[in-house]
């Protein structure tokens, strides 16, 4: 019934999408990824700019609104498919009138990307994980992808603009919940919005570690059991740890995914132990798909990703067991039942919807 309410959902177009509002409610959303629901977030000190998808300008007052979920895009930099998969999760959760959805587009003229900027849109690059990983913009060096996210959220926090905003939540999915799950250990704002942020990171397919450490190759995390992980809903435990043999690859411990080597970009000037304590202190969801278990979908098969594990899910089963036995975080761990590497399938799944639109 949910994938049938969200194809109808998506299906319609703006003119007859209407929801019942009274004249004390706010104006109603803008429900279509189109240039009607986009606005302007400016970055730094000049006339550099990045676009985001809104249902709600985050600009006009707007007493209505409670809550505010920021989704970010995966590799491909689609932030209208996210956008309209999170607006789809809306509407199924009745969230519509009281949450603003925010879409940032992380958009790249970079080679091997080439998308079409507006003048003074932000360039960042799309080589590598640069974008991923709070990396420096190719147009304007003094700003990094985090940055972005960083602005979205004070505007947020603005009791001016929406006075009874009280929880905020950034996630993302793939190649986004890489950036989420980067973003939640590195940001410098979370202790200062005066507002709950708490962050859902959904089947990246790598993590930064906290040390060298790396899942033994034993119990849930041999390559048989991992694939075969699919058949149960209960996230794996049975994760052994120990050093990485860095002779066979030197550069596995590096930043993004590790935290050697963070010469540039946001977290340049971090302290290692200033991001393992943010990692762990901070309320964080990872969403694991029951049957995300194949090499599909940009799966990372690089050597650096492939020491983490072998597929997605126990990557992140091994990661949230690490970080909790060995530095005491508390990580939510949710196996989204009968999902694969899918946003629309992890985001419209009923289980979810508590988790991304917090009451």
């Amino acid at each position: 019934m949910r994938k049938l309410a969200l194809a109808i959902l998506l299906g319609i177009g703006v003119s007859s999408f209407t929801i019942r509002h009274s004249a004390a409610q706010s104006p109603a959303p803008c429900v279509a990824a189109t240039s009607a629901c986009t606005e302007w977030v400016p970055l730094g000190t000049g006339s550099a700019r990045s676009m985001i998808y809104r249902s709600y300008s985050l600009s006009a007052p707007n007493s209505a609104i409670h809550r505010a979920l920021i989704m970010v895009h995966g590799t491909n930099r689609n932030a209208d498919h996210y956008f309209a998969t999170a607006i789809g999760a809306a509407f199924m959760a009745g969230a519509m009138n009281d949450t603003v959805v925010i879409s940032p587009r992380i958009a790249s003229a970079d080679q091997g990307c080439g998308d079409k900027l507006e003048p003074h849109e932000v360039s960042w690059s799309c080589r590598g994980d640069s974008w991923r990983s709070g990396g420096m913009a190719l147009s304007d060096p003094d700003l990094s992808s985090f940055d972005f996210v960083d602005q979205i959220l004070r505007k947020l926090a603005d009791k001016k603009v929406f006075p009874n905003l009280t929880a905020i939540v950034v996630a993302g999915h793939s190649a986004g919940g890489q950036f989420v799950g980067r973003y939640e250990m590195a940001n410098r704002v979370h202790e200062t919005l005066g507002t709950a942020v708490s962050y859902v990171v959904a089947n990246p397919s790598s993590y930064a570690w906290p040390d060298a450490t790396r899942p033994l190759s034993a119990g849930d995390a041999t390559p048989e059991n991992a694939g075969l992980g699919w058949k149960t809903e209960k996230p794996h435990t049975d994760f052994q740890f120990g050093p990485f043999d860095a002779a066979k690859l030197p550069k596995y411990d590096e930043w993004p995914m590790g935290l050697e080597k963070r010469t540039a970009g946001y977290t340049a000037k971090m302290s290692d132990d200033q991001l393992r304590h943010q990692l762990v202190s901070r309320p964080t969801t990872y969403l694991l798909s029951q049957v995300d278990t194949l090499p599909l979908g940009g799966f990372d098969s690089s050597p650096s990703a492939m020491a983490q594990g072998a597929t997605r899910r126990a990557r992140g089963e091994a990661f949230v067991k690490y970080i909790a036995d060995k530095y005491g975080a508390k990580p939510n761990v949710l196996i989204v039942p009968e999902c694969g590497h899918n946003d629309r399938c992890v985001y419209t799944t009923d289980t979810v919807f508590p988790i991304i639109f917090p009451r």
